[in-house]
């Protein structure tokens, strides 16, 4: 995404629709991968278990580890993919590059895509779970005048977010534990290792009044990430 890294700031306009099974106007597609990963849930999977977002700092694993889940049972989950990295790819910039203004309009287009991509993809797939990458809240960690002014300005409210979804799985970011690469994994990541720690904790903060809020620490491994994700969704499905 060498695109996001270029210099200046270029507006788009948010177009309702524009998200169809993973894709943005001007973008590839999101892969909705398949295995042999066997279900690990069964069909008593109870109905409010429908919006679970992953959210946390840059480095915590959310991409690899909802699209691993997807990619183990894609019968019965779905992502709904970041919607910063799309706009940002768009715009061919990223929140570092552009003024206080235009990270406001970035901001609004994040938010309007997330719900898009949430109501769109909950209306296709009824019957699934959807695995955000995270969710609407995320944006007010980056809103230039913090997220009292993030939430008047959008017309809504922390509580009224936090509604919207069922359960709130925050990853530490493995910058906490000394492993960070910064944009080489994604091209639209502005932070350095302190930032990605920092962003972390603002988000658990933001996330952490969800009565359904679980913590997942870092690990060296994708792998153990994975798991302890899996495993907390192992439990959401037992007990809601």
């Amino acid at each position: 995404m060498e695109d996001c890294q270029i210099n200046g700031y270029g507006k788009i306009d948010w177009v309702p629709g524009w998200y169809h099974t993973g894709e943005i106007a001007g973008s590839s597609p999101v892969s909705h991968m398949d295995s042999s990963w066997q279900s690990f849930a069964s069909s008593r999977t109870i109905q409010h278990m429908k919006r679970v977002v992953l959210t946390g700092g840059p480095g915590s694993g959310k991409t690899a580890v909802s699209n691993a889940i997807a990619l183990g049972d894609p019968k019965r989950f779905v992502v709904v993919p970041e919607a910063a990295t799309q706009v940002y790819s768009n715009a061919h910039t990223r929140w570092d590059l552009v003024d206080t203004a235009g990270r406001r309009d970035l901001q609004r287009q994040i938010y309007r895509l997330q719900r898009s991509q949430e109501e769109r993809l909950a209306a296709q797939h009824p019957d699934q779970i959807l695995i955000l990458d995270r969710g609407t809240i995320d944006g007010a960690a980056y809103w230039p005048d913090g997220p009292e002014a993030y939430w008047a300005d959008l017309g809504t409210s922390l509580a009224a977010e936090i509604a919207r979804y069922s359960h709130v799985i925050w990853m530490q970011t493995a910058a906490a534990i000394g492993i960070y690469d910064g944009s080489d994994s994604n091209a639209c990541r502005f932070e350095d290792a302190a930032a990605a720690v920092a962003s972390g904790e603002t988000l658990a903060r933001l996330w952490s009044g969800h009565p359904r809020f679980q913590k997942v620490g870092a690990y060296p491994s994708l792998a153990d990430r994975i798991d302890e994700v899996r495993t907390k969704l192992e439990k959401i499905a037992i007990t809601g």
